[in-house]
């Protein structure tokens, strides 16, 4: 990722990666995320939507290392809210 894209998103007051995890990261993406992380532990927000549970993000990260590393950033000090039940866009084709 070009430096100056990384240390924009790592100074955004609010950033937001939904539908997080649909992929492993490779390599560089891992790179990039963890030390965008970095740039934003305890000092920005950041919102992450998954369809993943959390206990399956190592997996998706890929290298328990940064794994952890990622994740240490991102669960400390997070607030989680966990949704169950059907998807509102399933309920909304069903009347349609």
């Amino acid at each position: 990722m070009e430096l100056a894209l990384q240390r924009t998103l790592g100074h955004v007051q609010l950033l937001i990666l939904d539908n997080w995890g649909l992929e492993p990261l490779d390599d560089q993406a891992r790179h990039d995320l963890l030390e965008i992380l970095e740039d934003r532990y305890g000092r920005r927000s950041t919102i992450i939507t998954s369809q993943l549970p959390v206990s399956a993000w190592h997996e998706v990260i890929g290298n328990p290392t940064y794994a952890d590393a990622i994740l240490d950033r991102l669960v400390h000090n997070a607030h989680r809210i966990d949704l169950n039940g059907e998807s509102l866009r399933r309920n909304q084709r069903r009347k349609s």
